[in-house]
């Protein structure tokens, strides 16, 4: 079997700090969805290792992202983790310098300043949407597309730019980030951990989950075909979907933070921000379709509480999976075979942080 990363990739703030200038401040990452900000003056701040960045909607309709800093003094602009409805302007705290929505500085109360010289106007972050995600860049210099790569193509049929969240959680979760995508990755857990959800797909449970092929999907028990507790529903199947998508599930790990399981009436997504070593955020959204949302009887509970319970069994195991891994003689774990997909997390990151493995 095959080593998994070392224990301290899991627990130092050394490591997590060369993950975040190597993967978080370099790579593409998710931070949320376009509907989070619909309106003129939306924002929605965030840390990432230490960088603060606001995204905003601006009077031309754009959604722009910039570091969220004063350039007269360094103040910070907007509070980390927050989000609202800015006005008019975007005005600095500690001493009113005022910029517009497009980041350029409008004013400079009390000094002669040139508001047309670029090294006074709000420093841009790198701003990309896929799938009605939003994604940010803050160092990097390859495209969206080619970070992703193949995942357009695979899943060109979902409606995913259309979809809303008409249900969503946000979770604290005491584990390194690297350990939630581990357990993403492989159902070698699901049999123990989620009996409820092996009813529905049987296949979860059988051969220790060693037999499934997520490129074709993943077959359900006869007469279901979604993640619901009955695995019924009466939302019709999303538009344009082929035979095979309305029968099986499909998930993906987009690397770095975005994991999404598509059902063919429903999504369930997870943008997984790190905190720090030992914690990570998680914002779950369960999207709809809006002509299923406009049905009379529209009720996203069915996928929504399955989902919840789904979640909290996986968020308790990872939790145990970071106490167990602080044992004093703890090094590192095994990856069986039917966890193969998680070979690729461990490849993403040797890469990233330049280990190599005999």
């Amino acid at each position: 079997m095959e080593k998994t990363l070392h224990k301290d990739l899991y627990f130092k703030s050394d490591w997590f700090k060369k993950e975040c200038e190597n993967i978080f401040h370099k790579e593409w990452f998710c931070v949320g969805r376009e509907e989070d900000i619909p309106h003129i003056g939306d924002y929605k701040a965030i840390n990432i290792g230490g960088e603060s960045i606001f995204i905003l909607r601006s009077d031309d309709q754009i959604i722009k992202a910039f570091h969220n800093f004063c350039k007269h003094r360094g103040c910070q602009l907007i509070e980390d983790k927050t989000s609202g409805q800015l006005k008019r302007n975007i005005i600095c705290p500690y001493h009113s310098w005022t910029y517009n929505f497009d980041g350029s500085v409008a004013r400079t109360p009390h000094l002669d300043v040139d508001l047309d010289d670029p090294k006074f106007h709000l420093n841009r972050v790198n701003l990309d949407i896929w799938g009605g995600f939003i994604f940010l860049n803050i160092n990097g210099d390859k495209s969206l597309s080619d970070q992703i790569g193949n995942v357009q193509e695979q899943f060109k049929r979902y409606p995913l730019e259309d979809l809303l969240s008409s249900s969503r959680y946000d979770y604290s979760v005491e584990s390194n980030w690297k350990v939630i995508i581990e357990n993403y990755n492989e159902c070698y857990h699901c049999a123990g951990v989620h009996p409820e959800l092996c009813k529905v797909v049987p296949a979860f449970r059988e051969n220790g989950g060693s037999s499934l092929d997520w490129e074709e999907g993943i077959p359900q028990r006869e007469g279901t075909n979604t993640f619901t507790f009955t695995g019924t529903t009466n939302r019709p199947a999303f538009p344009g979907l082929n035979e095979n998508e309305k029968e099986k599930h499909f998930g993906q790990a987009i690397y770095p933070n975005l994991l999404i399981s598509l059902s063919m009436d429903h999504v369930a997504a997870f943008i997984v921000l790190p905190e720090d070593s030992n914690r990570t955020s998680i914002d779950c959204r369960i999207l709809f379709h809006p002509e299923a949302i406009s049905m009379k009887d529209f009720n996203p509970s069915d996928a929504a509480e399955f989902w919840h319970m789904i979640n909290k069994q996986d968020w308790n195991i990872c939790e145990k999976v970071q106490k167990g891994m602080n044992s004093s003689v703890f090094e590192y774990g095994f990856y069986g075979k039917m966890e193969d997909e998680n070979l690729d997390i461990r490849k993403y990151i040797s890469e990233k942080l330049g280990i190599s493995f005999d």
